[in-house]
């Protein structure tokens, strides 16, 4: 293939973008397939990310072979060996402010999206391309995707976002209005500064030599910092969904392009809601969702869901009549503790789902489809282990797949209450199901809510999924009795007979013993022990229902 490297694309203010452009070696146009972000186009995946990398290698063997095949590797991008040869250009670009692109760096911001539009248009017509454009990565590079694809930029053909929040609010920082500031707040140092555009100790492989370089300059930490924003910094000073986060999100109803969407059921926390609300809120005639299980770098660079990326874009780029359109609109890989399997529907929620409540008895502490007779109440310390609800044994197979809602009447002694609801598996020996999530271990699912933020919009909520507004605080009186709805992140996970579901509600993280977790709301700013390490209640009874609203799937389902 051909290579360019930091090839100059101007935008609309006279600035410069780099770009790595990937080409195939022979005549005619090709459609495009891009890439803009802030991880560097000139990090190699093992250098930048080497325990994610060797994970990979196991299920990509050829990544580290030779010195040749994985060489251009480049996190959550599309590997340019798996595409170029097949007839497209995939172009990496290092958004304003990282790696070789001089600027301010501003994740997420207007100007980055616009600047995205801008390369976008510059490829489409470049004198080897066919005109068409594709967008195609992971999380970053997906969220990105969501914010352009509303600009509608000449040129734009497809987008496949591949686990990345739509609601840069509700998927990225609060949800449920409370901060989730564990991962912003290491991501930024982490994966972000250390690309920034000056930072000498970024590294850099060269494709065809395999040496290593710094960066293009050697700037102060003075400097650095005056040329980027404080991201953690903004997600604290913006508590609710104001101006800053609605221009920083995107207008999903104005995107027109194709979309395949793919999220991950092991995602909760930062790579399922978003796909999926993107899924639903787009305004794209023709969109495909697919919902899948594992780590998400894994399954991005596998070979079977590089065959489904490529079928998508080679009808919408190349115009191939390969029978895509005839696939229904829904893929799901349908949880088991043991595996998956695969089954198409044709609607999310899947229409043949019975919402089913479950309610709590707080008295013992189970739920189940049968209300309580009598009223009673549980508390706990919000920065305790809060209190578990379970289920009897299932006594058949019983599959839940779809979204997932709470509604719980809780009182605080405080002003404020931070609610963390958690799903969870037990196995006949009473042992937990842990999973394998996108980017850690996971429950079956989680929901979050910060009871000053219970306002809904009424027009938006559905009883299956609560929309919380989150433009106001509305403090408790403490001791006062609060219908509060919860919208728990999707889930998918079959039952098995004699297994038991199980519930948590504390006012802190729930994590696994022994494993740390990585979407954690820790930011003692957003939440001060005086208001939120206090003493909870849960209540439930015929004056007092609370309940989980579960998504049953009738056996067999419709889509089999």
């Amino acid at each position: 293939m051909i290579i360019e490297k930091n090839v100059d694309i101007l935008v609309r203010d006279g600035s410069g973008l780099k770009a790595n452009i990937y080409r195939p070696d022979r005549p005619g146009r090709h459609p495009v397939l891009m890439c803009l972000g802030i991880y560097g186009k000139d990090i190699h995946f093992k250098d930048g990310y080497k325990m994610p990398c060797e994970a990979l290698k196991r299920l990509y063997p050829t990544i580290d072979s030779d010195g040749t095949s994985g060489e251009y590797l480049r996190w959550e991008m599309p590997d340019p060996e798996k595409w170029v040869p097949d007839g497209y250009i995939v172009i990496n670009i290092d958004a304003r402010g990282s790696g070789q692109t001089p600027g301010y760096l501003d994740p997420f911001s207007p100007t980055e999206t616009a600047d995205y539009a801008d390369a976008i248009t510059w490829a489409s017509e470049q004198e080897w391309s066919n005109g068409k454009v594709g967008l195609l990565g992971i999380s970053y590079l997906a969220i990105t995707q969501w914010q352009v694809a509303g600009l509608r930029p000449k040129g734009l053909a497809a987008i496949c976002p591949w686990e990345g929040g739509s609601d840069l609010y509700r998927d990225w920082s609060h949800h449920g209005g409370i901060l989730s500031y564990g991962f912003p707040s290491a991501w930024m140092p982490r994966q972000v500064l250390p690309n920034q555009h000056g930072n000498a100790k970024t590294h850099h492989r060269d494709a065809q030599s395999g040496e290593r370089t710094t960066g293009p300059t050697d700037l102060s930490e003075h400097i650095l910092a005056g040329n980027r924003a404080d991201h953690p910094a903004d997600l604290l000073a913006h508590p609710f969904d104001d101006a800053w986060f609605k221009e920083r999100s995107p207008k999903l109803e104005q995107i027109e392009v194709p979309v395949l969407s793919a999220g991950n059921w092991g995602g909760i926390g930062l790579h399922l809601r978003g796909n999926i609300e993107g899924f639903l809120r787009a305004g794209s005639a023709d969109k495909w969702l697919f919902v899948h299980v594992g780590l998400h770098f894994e399954s991005f660079y596998l070979s079977q869901y590089i065959s489904v990326q490529k079928e998508f874009f080679d009808h919408y780029l190349k115009g191939i009549d390969n029978g895509w359109k005839s696939r229904k609109p829904i893929e799901l890989e349908i949880r088991r503790p043991d595996g998956f399997e695969v089954r198409q529907e044709t609607a999310w929620p899947l229409p043949e789902t019975q919402w089913t409540k479950f309610y709590l008895d707080a008295s013992s502490q189970s739920w189940s489809k049968e209300p309580p007779q009598g009223g009673s109440k549980i508390q706990y310390q919000g920065f305790g282990d809060g209190v578990t609800f379970m289920t009897a044994p299932f006594e058949d197979e019983t599959e839940f797949t779809g979204p997932v809602a709470a509604r719980l009447f809780v009182s605080s002694s405080s002003e404020d209450m931070d609610i963390f609801a958690t799903v969870r598996l037990f196995d006949r020996d009473g042992v937990e199901v842990v999973f394998d999530g996108a980017s850690e271990k996971v429950p079956v699912t989680r929901g979050w809510l910060r009871a000053s933020h219970r306002k809904l919009d009424t027009e938006r909520s559905t009883p299956y999924r609560p929309y919380l507004v989150h433009d106001e605080r509305e403090p408790l009186v403490p001791g006062a009795v609060y219908p509060v709805d919860l919208e728990i992140w999707p889930t998918s996970i079959v039952v098995p007979r004699g297994y038991r579901l199980a519930l948590t509600i504390q006012g802190q993280d729930f994590e696994f013993p022994g494993i740390a977790g990585r979407m954690l709301h820790d930011s003692d700013a957003d939440r001060p022990d005086a208001i939120f390490d206090v003493t909870n209640t849960v209540h439930s009874g015929p004056d007092e229902p609370s309940y989980v609203l579960m998504p049953l799937i009738p056996t067999p389902p419709s889509g089999v």
